[in-house]
């Protein structure tokens, strides 16, 4: 387990027992080997492991009890006793009727009806699982770094080049000047100019694209206030992140790669970063938005679409 890791997770409050699946899934490619095989397990059959002394899931999953006591801390809980009781919890949970975790792949010969349908299963269990691994003491502090910036920068490539276009823009519509980039050297000049009440946003699924850390870091150098929008909290962006947003991703496959359902979870942590800056700033933003609104509704109306 990674010192960054540690100090992300340290006091968070334990989380609720639908949420853990989706806190082993965020946070299992940060852990080592071992440590892995405990929260595998632990998903894998909560209502049996949640019968297991910590002696005894040591001896299912081939580890030590130290390493399970390691996992119960870094999934957010004090001991093994509390991962315990929210095994249980989720074990009921599932034995009331609700759909299993994890859905089968898309297969190449699958009927489009059942890719519609698997789709959509994993786009669901995506937004849940971001929903219930999301920091809400850190979304609220970086609402509030947003809501009173002169100017917020956003950095993303690719897919998450998207989600920062779609952010900046609704920024905008409320009055917020809010600027995307995807091509890294502006990205960079662009970090020098910024300042202790500027607020600049990395959104990168890995953590570690190099083109969106450099600017970041740039930006945190000069002061700014630095968020990322990340799906693995302890990775390289994080050390220059003061606010962590950690979103979740469906198991990657051959025709679902990772990039389809991060930008979901992305999708989903910009919409309330964005519902969050309006309320705060609701007696300028409900005018602006009305007056955006008003402005392009010709473009919508029968008469007014191109020809």
């Amino acid at each position: 387990m990674t010192n960054d890791v540690k100090e992300i997770f340290a006091g968070a409050a334990p989380p609720a027992p639908a949420a853990l699946a989706a806190k082993v899934r965020t946070l299992a490619p940060s852990m080592t080997r071992s440590m892995q095989l405990v929260a595998e397990a632990v998903a894998r059959d909560p209502a049996g492991c949640a019968a297991l002394t910590v002696t005894g899931l040591a001896e299912l999953t081939g580890t030590s009890e130290a390493t399970v006591v390691r996992t119960a801390r870094l999934l957010g809980y004090p001991g093994y006793r509390d991962l315990r009781l929210a095994l249980a919890g989720l074990a009921a949970q599932q034995q009331s009727g609700r759909a299993p975790a994890v859905t089968a792949d898309i297969a190449v010969d699958d009927p489009i009806a059942d890719v519609v349908a698997k789709l959509a299963y994993d786009e669901q269990q995506t937004l849940a699982d971001t929903a219930g691994g999301l920091d809400t003491v850190q979304l609220g502090a970086a609402v509030a770094a947003l809501a009173v910036a002169p100017r917020t920068e956003i950095y993303g490539v690719a897919a998450s080049g998207l989600v920062a276009q779609d952010l900046a823009q609704k920024l905008l519509r409320i009055g917020h000047i809010a600027h995307a980039h995807s091509d890294p050297h502006l990205a960079v000049t662009n970090a020098v100019t910024l300042h202790s009440k500027d607020v600049a946003i990395a959104i990168t699924h890995s953590g570690s694209t190099g083109d969106v850390i450099e600017p970041l870091r740039v930006a945190f150098e000069r002061g700014a206030t630095t968020i990322a929008i990340t799906g693995r909290p302890g990775s390289p962006v994080s050390q220059y992140a003061d606010h962590i947003l950690t979103t979740s991703t469906a198991r990657e496959s051959e025709l679902r790669p990772a990039a389809m359902s991060s930008r979901t979870s992305q999708l989903l942590v910009v919409d309330c970063l964005f519902v969050g800056v309006a309320q705060r700033t609701y007696e300028t933003a409900a005018p602006r938005l009305a007056a955006s609104y008003e402005a392009l509704a010709h473009r919508h109306s029968p008469r007014g679409g191109s020809r």
